[in-house]
């Protein structure tokens, strides 16, 4: 087989997997699969890749390709009237306005729960620099006095 051929059959990125793990497991000392000649592997100057290519154009290789394929459905397919269609698009417009509800009352309350927090002094009120300044008046005048 020529590379032509194995275009044909393979894809590049097939033909460039099974040549790198091929070139891999040669260069990890695995057994040469062809009977090559003194002046063949002189030829091929030891090379892995090379030699990975010879072995996949004489089909010695026993490395197998797996491709996906989609899943094949037998589900028929119905045309939709204009009716049809009109009655989807109001029931979805109705779910997103649900939905838009909801979240506009978890917003109000999750204001109202910050409120009730606030008022229960939970939650500290944020510190002005000017009630900073006070206190650390407060603080320089006790700190001499004593």
């Amino acid at each position: 087989m020529t590379l032509e051929q194995l275009k044909e059959k393979f894809t590049r990125y097939e033909i460039a997997r099974i040549l790198g793990a091929r070139s891999l497991q040669l260069a990890m000392d695995a057994p040469i699969l062809l009977k090559l000649s003194k002046e063949d592997e002189e030829e091929l100057n030891f090379d892995t890749l090379k030699t990975a290519e010879k072995e996949l154009t004489a089909g010695v290789l026993p490395i197998t390709i797996k491709r996906p394929f989609p899943k094949k459905s037998e589900k028929t397919v119905k045309k939709l009237d204009e009716e049809e269609i009109k009655e989807k698009l109001e029931k979805q417009a109705e779910k997103e306005k649900k939905e838009l509800e909801l979240e506009k009352k978890k917003i109000a309350g999750e204001g109202t729960e910050q409120k009730e927090i606030q008022q229960e002094g939970e939650i500290m009120e944020l510190a002005n620099p000017e009630d900073e300044q006070e206190t650390e008046e407060k603080d320089t005048g006790i700190k001499e006095i004593i």
